[in-house]
């Protein structure tokens, strides 16, 4: 065999595919179509599932959202100012001994009213009593020296006229004369300081008031230094109530109250719903604290029924003035948005439209609202986070028409009466006011005069 044809026989040919090429194309093949089916696939089901969420969010938009609302309501109301405040006794004494010695009785139980004058305890007045006597004593004996020198002035002042005694003997005979008498008016000052002081046994009460709890027992001995008293006294009728206010509200009142026109002070428990009692305001501090920036001002009640007490926290409304026949709506239906605050009135058709209420004043709970609206006008006070501008409502059972508690739809209580609503609050929920996103407020501050 020739050399060409031993090399012509070992090299195959290069056009001739080995025996695992066809496989690996066919798999290839494969794998691609399966990866275009499962994407077309995909896209058909995304396709379908935008649709159906389409199809629904179309469905739940043309029904009906389900709010609360109130009637607008057409009533007197009050124009006050709310502060914080600190009851505190109209007069307090703390009553302490003005003499030493051992304190024999005490007249009074814990915590019982008295009277002026009234005897509350008793120190031992022997010692006392002895004084006053030995005073007296003192002042017998003196007297009868005044009745001597006296009468040997009179004696002398003859002789000396007669010239039988020098006029320096004359003279001495009057100096003692003047000395008994001194001797003498010293004796009653003594008398009246032992009398004084042996009143001071008998400690009375200065003031109408309620006794506190006793410091001393009987038996034990009692002196004018102690640093601690006896027993406290305060007057609770009346009883004072001290609060305090911006200094930008101070002008408002300082007119008010220098134009002779009382002002109503109304004192509230911790929660703002329990009127405790009705007040006047008394004076105004005369300065203004350069920390805060408040001012203190004090207000009087009779407190007949004694619902307040000394040391009593207590939330304070001062009313300024009062309006009759206005518009007033539960405060919850306050809205903000870009353009300011507004609420939601339900139209006849069972929409809502957002209507601006710039020139509202908030007063607690409640919204008090200039002539934009119309007594009877249905106001949303809950569910606005779900509606918008044309939105479609309804108005649910729950808080159809006006006084339902369990709706918020009432509109508060009178300023006469006993208790204040609760001032009904959401959390912060997103809203739509003519397509712009607002948010529904939920920091008002209950009884800022706006």
């Amino acid at each position: 065999m020739s050399l060409e044809q031993h090399e012509s026989e070992e090299v195959p040919d290069s056009h001739t595919p080995s025996g695992k090429s066809p496989w690996r194309l066919i798999f290839a093949v494969i794998a691609v179509l399966a990866i275009a089916g499962y994407i077309t696939w995909r896209i058909h089901t995304n396709h379908e599932e935008t649709a159906e969420t389409a199809k629904k969010i179309t469905a739940s938009a043309s029904r009906p959202i389900p709010v609360l609302v109130a009637e607008v309501q057409k009533r007197k109301m009050p124009i006050y100012l709310t502060a914080l405040g600190t009851v505190t006794a109209y007069n307090t004494v703390t009553i302490k001994s003005r003499v030493d010695g051992e304190l024999r009785k005490v007249n009074f139980r814990e915590g019982q009213q008295v009277k002026r004058g009234a005897l509350l305890l008793q120190i031992d007045p022997a010692p006392y009593q002895a004084a006053f006597e030995l005073a007296q004593g003192q002042y017998i004996k003196d007297q009868a020296s005044v009745t001597v020198s006296k009468a040997e002035s009179s004696r002398y002042a003859s002789l000396y006229d007669a010239g039988v005694v020098s006029q320096e003997s004359q003279q001495n005979q009057e100096s003692l004369y003047g000395q008994a008498q001194g001797a003498l008016k010293a004796d009653l000052a003594a008398i009246h300081a032992a009398k004084v002081n042996l009143d001071y046994t008998h400690i009375t009460s200065p003031i109408d008031g309620q006794v506190g709890l006793r410091q001393v027992d009987v038996g034990n001995i009692v002196r004018a230094a102690d640093a601690n008293g006896l027993v406290v006294v305060t007057q609770l009728q009346p009883i004072s109530v001290i609060f305090t206010v911006p200094e930008d509200q101070l002008p408002l009142v300082r007119k008010k109250l220098l134009s002779k026109e009382p002002l109503v002070v109304e004192a509230y428990d911790r929660s703002m719903t329990t009127k405790l009692a009705t007040g006047t305001l008394l004076t105004i501090d005369n300065q203004i604290d350069a920390t805060t920036g408040m001012d203190k001002l004090k207000a009087t009640f009779p407190n007949k029924d004694s619902a307040l007490f000394p040391n009593q926290f207590v939330n304070v409304r001062l009313i300024l003035e009062e309006r009759p026949d206005v518009l007033v709506i539960p405060a919850a239906a306050m809205q903000m948005g870009n353009t300011g605050n507004f609420v939601y009135v339900v139209k006849a058709d069972n929409t809502v439209e957002p209507l601006p209420i710039p020139g509202a004043i908030m007063q607690g709970s409640q919204l008090l609202l200039d002539n934009s609206v119309r007594p009877g006008d249905k106001i949303v006070i809950d569910g606005q986070e779900k509606i918008h501008a044309g939105s479609k409502i309804v108005i649910s059972k729950a808080g159809a028409g006006k006084g339902d508690a369990g709706a918020k739809a009432e509109v508060g209580a009178k300023s006469s009466e006993g208790t204040k609503p609760t001032t009904p609050t959401d959390a912060g929920a997103d809203a739509k006011h003519g397509g712009k996103g607002v948010k529904k407020t939920s920091n008002i501050t209950p009884g800022a005069a706006q």
